[in-house]
């Protein structure tokens, strides 16, 4: 059974930084693309980062591009979200989602169940 468990979210101030987990069970990451979303009430979810860990590959959006870093630990099964110079507008609900790839919502397969994180001003 594919699972996605995030971890590492909560408050941080502006300009802070935090560091995001998606620990993959049920599959290789070499298998899959993993992606980060975010989503805030009412809005649709957003596409951040992905990475194809056979070849390295990393993709992401420009509103991240330079403050976001995506990475992998294929001997952990881990995928990792480092942001820095956080904003209040990041905060949001983050996800991180296995499947066929890129950065729209609809492909991806499996998603983990999310975390919040909240930056104050």
């Amino acid at each position: 059974e594919v699972q996605l468990v995030e971890s590492g979210g909560g408050l941080v101030q502006a300009g802070g930084s935090l560091r995001l987990s998606c620990a993959a069970s049920g599959f290789n990451l070499e298998d899959l693309t993993i992606g980060w979303f975010r989503q805030v009430p009412g809005k649709e979810r957003m596409g951040l980062s992905c990475i194809t860990t056979n070849d390295g590959n990393t993709y992401y959006a420009d509103s991240v591009e330079g403050r976001f870093t995506i990475s992998a630990d294929n001997a952990k099964n881990t995928v990792y979200l480092e942001m820095n110079s956080l904003q209040p507008e990041d905060t949001a609900v983050y996800y991180c989602a296995a499947g066929p790839g890129g950065l729209a919502y609809w492909g991806y397969d499996y998603w983990g169940q999310g975390t919040q994180v909240t930056v104050s001003s």
